[in-house]
């Protein structure tokens, strides 16, 4: 292992060469001067660079005149890389998160790979710091390739428990020092605290695994379970953020009846710097590739799995849609969401659940007709997930399309509906809608109010 301080020494036209493929870590972990250095040096030129989600100070990278040099391949979009892929500059790679690994060992195969890393403990182990997701199979492809592993050390990124790389991986080093990306979360409002006491109330039980990302709905789910005193709960997760740090921190995560006695993801993300020194050789969490993280195998291993995850839409047969607006504008990505609904859906007491407010904060609702034509479905109308609004829960497990309907339109807004509602009455597809309508409370549903 080399080195420097001097990143034009290892990030140059020679060291990457034309028709070369990078991966790069991303999230909080996104390796900012390496990256940089790409944008800089314009001697780089017909290369490739896969990524998951791009945080911090890059989003030269994304610009018009760096597109023309370097074509990225999105696997999961961030606000940087936004209006590149939904321009023609950049390219969405769809992949599942459990299988980022395969793909990039059987078909993408790079042959250089930027990471960061922090360490080196005793063994000379270098660890992953918040990201790990692919990164092991790039820096595996990388050395089957012969390839460089080039390495970014932050001295402000946590050591995180797990997965690590040995020096003798890595070719070159370069020493970092500036502050990890943060995701502010906002104070939950009302619709969130309603759809937090839903779920906690209804599907979380002690000894539940918890997966569940970043946001008002997971701060409220948090707060919900805290309030109803649960205990011996686990994590098994794809991205661990502050409110499940909360859990731990109170001694409501024990992680008692799972495998392994800690907590599990393959990401983490904090929302202020102090999240970050929390996780530093904290052996209360661990982590690990998304191979493993969200192997639908493995979820299905965890004891009362409870997945919840959020959408753009849904529309009235239960098609739900998290990655895209419409068929060709780019949101985020695939990420994990099909990885752990279904295996939640195969663990013994595991619940699905898809947690979203009814409508954006423009007023558009989210519970729709029909799915926009094209458009990538996340979950698919015959998945057997959960879905939970300010309004209710509804389960549409043993439904037919129609009682599907009528349940799913009572999770909208009343105006939004009744208009719904309508809409499967005077439709002659629906089979016998007279039926399924006449209860106030239909099948599967349940009613905020009568929690």
């Amino acid at each position: 292992m080399k080195k420097t301080n001097k990143i034009e020494e290892i990030v140059n036209s020679y060291t990457i060469p034309p028709e070369s493929v990078i991966y790069t870590s991303g999230n909080a972990a996104t390796p900012r001067i390496l990256l940089k250095q790409l944008f800089i040096d314009k001697s780089i030129k017909n290369v490739e660079l896969l990524s998951v989600l791009l945080l911090g100070d890059i989003k030269d990278i994304f610009s018009k005149e760096c597109c023309e040099r370097i074509t990225h391949r999105i696997i999961f979009n961030s606000p940087h890389s936004r209006e590149a892929i939904n321009h023609g500059l950049a390219t969405y790679q769809l992949i599942h998160l459990s299988d980022i690994p395969h793909q990039l060992k059987e078909y993408l195969k790079p042959d250089i790979a930027f990471i960061s890393v922090s360490g080196p403990d005793n063994g000379g182990n270098y660890s992953y710091g918040t990201t790990v997701e692919g990164v092991p199979a790039a820096v595996a492809s990388v050395k089957m390739n012969n390839g460089l592993v080039i390495a970014e050390r932050n001295a402000q990124m946590p050591f995180v428990l797990g997965t690590t790389i040995h020096e003798n991986e890595i070719d070159f080093l370069i020493d970092t020092d500036y502050e990890l990306p943060v995701s502010p979360v906002q104070k939950p409002g009302v619709r969130a605290i309603r759809i937090g006491e839903l779920i906690a109330e209804l599907y979380i039980k002690d000894g539940s695994t918890l997966q569940y990302g970043i946001g008002e709905v997971p701060e409220a789910v948090t707060d919900a379970i805290i309030k109803k005193g649960v205990t011996d709960l686990g994590i098994h997760t794809e991205l661990f953020a502050d409110a499940m740090q909360k859990l731990i921190d109170m001694g409501i995560v024990t992680n008692k009846y799972l495998i392994n006695n800690f907590s599990i993801s393959s990401i983490f993300l904090s929302a202020e710097k102090s999240g970050y020194k929390w996780l530093n050789y904290n052996s209360s969490v661990q982590n690990r590739p998304c191979d493993f993280t969200n192997n639908i195998l493995n979820i299905a291993l965890q004891p009362k799995m409870i997945a919840i995850n959020s959408a753009i839409g849904v529309d009235l047969h239960g098609n739900i849609w998290a990655d895209s607006l419409n068929a060709r504008q780019i949101y985020s990505g695939i990420g994990g969401q099909a990885d752990f609904l279904r295996g939640s859906y195969l663990s013994e007491g595991g619940v699905p659940i898809i947690a979203m407010k009814s409508y954006t904060n423009d007023g558009v609702s989210k519970i729709v007709d029909m799915c926009p034509e094209g458009i990538t479905t996340t979950a698919i109308a015959a998945d057997p997930v959960i879905l939970v609004t300010e309004h209710g829960a509804f389960n549409p497990g043993g439904l037919n399309l129609t009682e599907h309907a009528v349940g799913i339109a009572h999770l909208a807004e009343p105006d939004i509906r009744d208009y719904l509602l309508k809409q499967i009455y005077e439709n002659e597809a629906f089979h016998n809608p007279r039926e399924a309508l006449k209860d106030i409370t239909p099948k599967g549903f349940i009613p905020y109010g009568l929690l």
